[in-house]
C-alpha cells in the first residue's frame, strides 16, 4: 500500500484523538486508519468522575 506524502484535506501528520470511550470514538479511530493513518503508541484512558475518556495518537506513514 502506498501513501501520499501528506494526509488528505490538509489534516496534520500527527493527531491525538480523544473522547468518551464509546462507539463514536472507535469510529473516529477506524476512519483515520481507513484514510491511511497508523496507530502510534498505546491508547490511554482516564475517568473524569462520570465516564471513561480515551485517547489514541495516530501518525501519517513516514512522518515518524
Amino acid at each position: 500500500m502506498t501513501h501520499a506524502a501528506l494526509p488528505p484535506n490538509e489534516l496534520p501528520i500527527y493527531r491525538l484523538l480523544t473522547g468518551p470511550d464509546d462507539s463514536a470514538f472507535c469510529r473516529r479511530v477506524s476512519e483515520a486508519l481507513a484514510l491511511g493513518y497508523q496507530l502510534h503508541g498505546s491508547p490511554a484512558a482516564t475517568f473524569n468522575g462520570k465516564q471513561v475518556i480515551v485517547c489514541q495518537a495516530i501518525v501519517w506513514p513516514g512522518a515518524v
